[in-house]
Formats: structure tokens, C-alpha cells, sequence
């Protein structure tokens, strides 16, 4: 039967910002629907470089406000989700050639300060010579600072959001598209085509929420049929991920020639991940891939820090997301602003349409209750903000301690081995125990497709966070897609068509 929806609230893109707008509104007692033409964070919301940080450049930009909030953001979600995001300390190693030491030392001080840092240590300098972070550089950089940050499993925390949406009532449709949209003075009639027929159909909402990310302006003109105010510009950046350049678990931020600065972070076990790259882009966001020049860039980033050599051989892995920034008109790409727009479009005689333009995964949070803040009135919504004291799935652990967690996972599944214990401790959290309810036993766990993936561990994700394809389960609800043995991805794919 096609759908037949009415609704308080329709999100149209369930990237991290929609996703966090739906949760955010579900939470509030507004019936909502979440959709997105692709896998729920399947496109920019997974292709970052995977930290939650207050951008410590954009301060050269002047961009105080944002890093004001980011930075409070940060401390924020490290509350919310402690097991998914985790402590990072960044080493800088100081290039003479480059920013001088007095600009890094004011940036950071500024940095430590602006946000009211709480959980996280300080910054401070590093004598290279003897610090455990110098020996994987080559010789000549002798001084250096270490600061914080977090890093984070970027299309989880997407997942969580659209889960506890759910939770709280809020109907969620992957590969399911906007295709167009008739305006009313009350409400708004949209079109919805999915690859599941009983998702397609006609949905009814108050409101409209643009959040389409890279295709927000496409969402615009081509479906809602509207001529806005701004656009966003769209930037393509690359990364790459190597076997690991170092032994220890801080990362590195580099400063370049060029101006720009590249992350080399821990990432996924033996590996390291490099980037990014940035460069306007036009066409497709769907089509966008690392090009052979981006992949030398980064590796020649890499080289000039780092004493072990790398080409585009050792790439073992690597992906490009189009970032919507917001079109503030800057040059080039890599001083355009990362603030983020909320542009409404509505009035006494016409339902209310909010677009998100520009943001980035850090900020999504607070992104999100200032979107709800200016759809209350059009909605008659007086409820207050109540995300910021609230974890997310798996995130409810006492004084948000993951290692103490951590610890309890040992003596309560004892028979797991610890690299797969510590993998689910971070992924599910205190869900867990629905992920292993009722399992005993490694034979409990069910099929071993490799790689450390079970069936009972599939079978989970299917049922509870809208996995449909091998790619959902290896790329975006795990990463075990970069270390399983190359036959896991095809048998997965044929368990997925006998349980279709």
C-alpha cells in the first residue's frame, strides 16, 4: 500500500545535520519523518576526516564564533557518546618555514581557552628530541606542540541520531526520495519514491527541513521548486589511509607550503589516516573520487614530515566527500567559511521551509536546536532544548567512563576475545547487551564471514539500524571493510539476498 503520511515535520537528508534535526524534533513530541534518497550518513557524513574539533585554523580566519562553539561542542558530545568519541592528542611539529612559534602558541592558548575546555588536558610544547611523537619524523624537527581533540566514527554517530530518532517516534526511510513537493498556506504535500514500494507515496507536513547537504540546492530548485536567498558551495575532499606510520595513539597536524594543514590520525588498528584535500567541485556529489594527483599530494604531505617514505602504492584505501559549505564568497576553497546558514523560508500565507546550508559534524547539536528554535513558532512548539544533557544510544554510562565500562564488558562476556569485545564496546556502547542477548558463546555469535563480522552481529544491524547492503554493514556501520579478507564482502552479500 503506498504511503499516506501526515506529519508535524518532514527532513529531507539524513546526513548528520538531518539526522540530528530529527532526533532533536522527535525529542520535543513532534511527529516527524526522516528521509534520504541514499543509506541514512551515507555520502558527506561519512567521508570526513573523522574528528570533532573546534578547527584550530579557522582562527586565522577570524572565525571566532565557530570555534567557540565547536570547542563547546566538543566537550558536549564527548559527554553524550564516550564510546564513540574518544580523546585525541594532536602533535605539531613546528616547521621554521611555516607559521612562527609565537602565532601556534597565541592560536592554542586561544584554542584552550575560548570554549570552556573541561574534560580535555591542555596544550603545550614538546621537545621533539625526546618526546615519543619525534621518532617517526625526520630529523630537524625538534620542537613541537600537542593539543586536544576528539576523534570519532563519523557515520555511527549519523546512525545514533537517526536511532534515537526512532526511538522517540520519528519514522525513518533510507533510499527514499524527495522527487517533488506542492506548497500550501499550512502545509506542504510531498512526493516520496523508495525502493521498498511501501515507502513510496504522498507525505503531509507542517514543515519542511532542507537538509540535503551537498544537494541542497538541487532539493530547492528541482523539488520544492524554490528560488533562494543563498546556495551552498560545494568542495570536494579526499583522504587517504595507509599502513600505520607510527606506534603510538596521538595524531599529527602538519603545516604545508601551500598554506593548507593535513591530519595523519590512528585509525581503524595498523593504519593511518591522511587528509584532506581541498578543491572545488561541480556536478554529481554521488561521483566524486580521489583523483591521482590528490592521492600524490597527500602522500607527498606525508613525506615531508614523516621518515618513512610513502607513493600511492601503500594507499590501501581511500574515499572523497563533497562538503556544502556555505557560499560565503571567499576565493578559493580553503578560506570559505565553515559556519553554517539556517534560511527560512515561510510567512502567514505560505508553510514553512528551513534549508541548512554549509556545517559541519562538530556543530551538529547545537545546529540542530536552533533549527528547532526558529520552527517553533510556525509549528506552535514551546518545548525547550534537552539534547545537551541527553547520551545517545549505547552513550548512558555512568559518569560517561568508557574505560570503567570497558572493564565490565570484560566480566560480563568474558568469553569474548578482546579485540572484538573492544570493537563492540566502542560501536554499540551499553547496547551490547541487546547486540549479544541471549548469545553465550563465540558459536552464538553465528556465521563468521571474516574479518571479525558474525551473522548475530549483521542480523543486528539490519534489525535496528536500516542495514540493507554489504557496503552499509562493512563501510559505514563498521570499518570492517579495510581489514576483512576480500571474500567476506561477497559472502555477505549472498547471505543478505537469502534473508531478502
Amino acid at each position: 500500500m503506498p504511503l499516506q503520511k501526515s506529519v508535524d515535520l518532514l527532513v529531507i537528508g539524513a546526513g548528520i545535520n538531518g539526522a540530528g534535526i530529527a532526533r532533536d524534533a522527535a525529542g520535543r513530541g513532534l511527529t516527524v519523518l526522516l528521509c534520504d534518497q541514499g543509506d541514512i550518513g551515507g555520502a558527506t557524513s561519512s567521508a570526513s576526516t573523522k574528528l570533532i574539533h573546534g578547527g584550530l585554523r579557522y582562527l586565522e580566519q577570524y572565525e571566532f564564533r565557530l570555534v567557540r562553539e565547536a570547542l563547546r561542542e566538543r566537550e558536549v558530545l564527548l559527554a553524550l557518546a564516550p564510546h564513540l568519541i574518544q580523546p585525541l592528542r594532536l602533535i605539531l611539529p613546528h616547521d621554521k618555514a611555516q607559521r612562527p612559534a609565537w602565532m601556534i602558541r597565541l592560536g592554542l592558548f586561544i584554542y584552550d581557552h575560548l570554549g570552556g575546555r573541561k574534560r580535555l588536558p591542555a596544550s603545550h610544547a614538546l621537545d621533539l628530541n625526546s618526546h615519543p611523537g619525534g621518532r617517526p619524523l625526520i630529523p630537524g624537527y625538534g620542537k613541537g606542540f600537542v593539543y586536544s581533540d576528539c576523534r570519532v566514527d563519523d557515520s555511527r554517530l549519523v546512525i545514533l541520531n537517526a536511532k534515537d530518532a526512532s526511538e522517540r517516534g520519528a519514522e525513518v526511510l533510507p533510499r527514499t526520495q524527495a522527487v517533488s513537493a506542492r506548497r500550501f498556506q499550512d502545509h506542504w504535500l510531498v512526493d516520496l519514491e523508495s525502493e521498498n514500494a511501501e515507502n513510496s507515496g504522498t507525505a503531509r507536513a507542517r514543515a519542511v527541513v532542507n537538509a540535503g547537504g551537498p544537494w541542497a540546492n538541487q532539493v530547492l530548485y528541482e523539488t520544492l521548486q524554490i528560488i533562494p536567498d543563498h546556495l551552498v558551495r560545494l568542495v570536494k575532499g579526499s583522504h587517504i589511509v595507509v599502513p600505520a606510520m607510527f606506534d603510538h595513539d596521538d595524531a599529527y597536524l602538519f603545516q604545508n607550503p601551500d598554506g593548507r594543514i593535513v591530519f595523519a590520525i590512528p585509525f581503524e588498528g595498523n593504519h593511518t589516516l591522511i587528509g584532506t584535500t581541498e578543491a572545488d567541485f561541480q556536478g554529481d556529489p554521488a561521483t566524486a573520487e580521489i583523483t591521482p594527483e590528490e592521492t600524490s599530494y597527500l602522500c607527498e604531505c606525508s613525506n615531508r614530515y614523516f621518515s618513512r617514505k610513502i607513493s600511492p602504492d601503500d594507499v590501501i584505501w581511500s574515499f572523497a566527500g563533497v562538503r556544502p559549505l556555505f557560499d560565503d564568497g571567499a576565493g578559493d576553497a580553503t578560506s570559505a567559511s565553515r559556519d553554517y546558514l539556517l534560511e527560512f523560508n515561510g510567512g502567514a500565507d505560505r508553510a514553512p521551509l528551513l534549508s541548512v546550508l554549509g556545517g559541519k559534524i562538530t556543530t551538529y547539536r547545537s545546529l540542530a536546536e536552533e533549527a528547532l528554535e526558529r520552527l517553533s513558532a510556525a509549528l506552535g512548539s514551546d518545548s525547550r532544548p534537552w539534547t545537551s544533557g541527553t547520551p545517545l544510544p549505547g552513550g548512558d554510562m555512568e559518569g560517561a567512563d568508557f574505560s570503567t565500562f570497558l572493564e565490565s564488558t570484560i566480566i560480563r562476556f568474558p568469553w569474548l576475545p578482546d579485540d572484538l569485545r573492544l570493537r563492540y564496546a566502542h560501536a554499540y556502547g551499553t547496547r551490547i547487551e541487546s547486540l549479544l542477548d541471549g548469545i553465550n558463546d563465540m558459536n552464538g555469535l553465528g556465521e563468521n564471514f571474516g574479518g571479525g563480522l558474525y551473522s548475530a552481529e549483521a542480523d543486528y544491524l539490519i534489525r535496528e539500524e536500516w542495514a540493507q547492503t554489504a557496503d552499509d554493514i562493512l563501510w559505514r556501520r563498521s570499518k570492517l571493510g579495510l581489514t576483512a579478507p576480500p571474500h567476506t564482502r561477497d559472502r555477505l552479500a549472498q547471505w543478505l539476498r537469502s534473508k531478502a
